[in-house]
């Protein structure tokens, strides 16, 4: 019989697997495991400095603004109609972005109850002040998890 850590593993690996079979074949860049926990730290990071914008509307309208930052898209949503042009638009204002597998997890990284469609996390608030160096860290973080991005989209296209 084995031990209550293996049970959990084996049940952590099953959750896993059915996370990535609900994922939209349109999902591409998809984040990797290792890349999917970054950008996730990423994101409640910027939720926790108010330097994020959470759902389709908020996203679109910051994109059409003109605020730049990285777009977090979660790749199970269903109908998958609700957000096929975020991306085009991402690509037409130079954003880089990402898919994630789920998007519970993706709503509590950025701090929601509601599962969330897309988040972009700016690299400063929209609104306030951060101090210096907490600006500074997380601007390297978004700089890092975006060069991360654009390897992984080159690497495919």
């Amino acid at each position: 019989m084995g031990s209550d850590s293996e049970i959990e593993k084996s049940a952590q690996k099953e959750r896993e697997k059915k996370k990535l079979l609900a994922v939209a074949p349109i999902a591409k860049p998809l984040a990797g495991k290792k890349l999917c926990k970054r950008t996730l730290k990423l994101v409640r990071r910027a939720a926790e400095h108010k330097c994020l914008k959470r759902g389709v509307k908020e996203v679109v309208k910051s994109i059409r603004r003109g605020n730049k930052g990285i777009c977090v898209i979660a790749g199970n949503i269903s109908p998958i109609d609700v957000i096929t042009h975020v991306p085009i638009l991402c690509e037409e204002a130079n954003i880089p972005y990402i898919y994630v597998p789920s998007k519970e997890d993706l709503a509590n990284a950025g701090a929601t109850k509601r599962p969330t469609c897309c988040v972009l996390v700016l690299p400063k608030p929209a609104k306030g002040e951060l101090s210096q160096e907490e600006q500074e860290k997380l601007k390297g973080e978004c700089d890092h998890v975006a060069s991360d991005i654009s390897e992984l989209a080159n690497s495919m296209f």
